[in-house]
């Protein structure tokens, strides 16, 4: 649970995705150095619930590798799109955007209506939350 909550500070939302999820991790000697949720919204469309990696491992691949990873998996499995919400600005932003996501839509308000504490990014509180997607044209991201 505190790998996730890296992503996603409030255990209660969390645990309310997780049974409806599928989860994918990196092990490495049987230690969990990243994981990855990702909830079916429907039978083509899955969302990005949370990836974290241990802090100790990041800034060297290994968020980038996974996020390929079940990119791949759910375009293989058929998918025609994967979503993701995130914060306005930071790291998660473009680095999802590398990834090929683009923004779509803008959840007003977001953070300040769905958690009881307030999230701040590099001193800054969050507000709304930018919903991306990446979508598979002709089975390819």
């Amino acid at each position: 649970m505190d790998l996730l909550m890296l992503a996603d500070p409030s255990e209660i939302k969390i645990r309310s995705y997780l049974p409806k999820s599928k989860c994918f991790a990196i092990l490495n000697s049987g230690n969990i150095l990243g994981a990855c949720v990702v909830k079916p919204l429907d039978a083509n469309t899955h969302e990005l619930m949370n990836i974290a990696i241990q802090p100790s491992h990041q800034k060297c691949g290994l968020g980038s590798a996974l996020l390929k990873w079940v990119i791949e998996f759910y375009r293989k499995y058929g998918a025609t799109q994967i979503v993701v919400g995130t914060g306005t600005f930071g790291y998660q932003l473009a680095f999802y955007q590398r990834h090929g996501f683009r923004v779509t839509s803008i959840d007003h308000n977001f953070f300040v209506n769905n958690y009881h504490e307030p999230i701040f990014e590099n001193g800054i509180q969050l507000f709304d939350m930018l919903r991306l997607t990446l979508k598979f044209t002709n089975n390819v991201a």
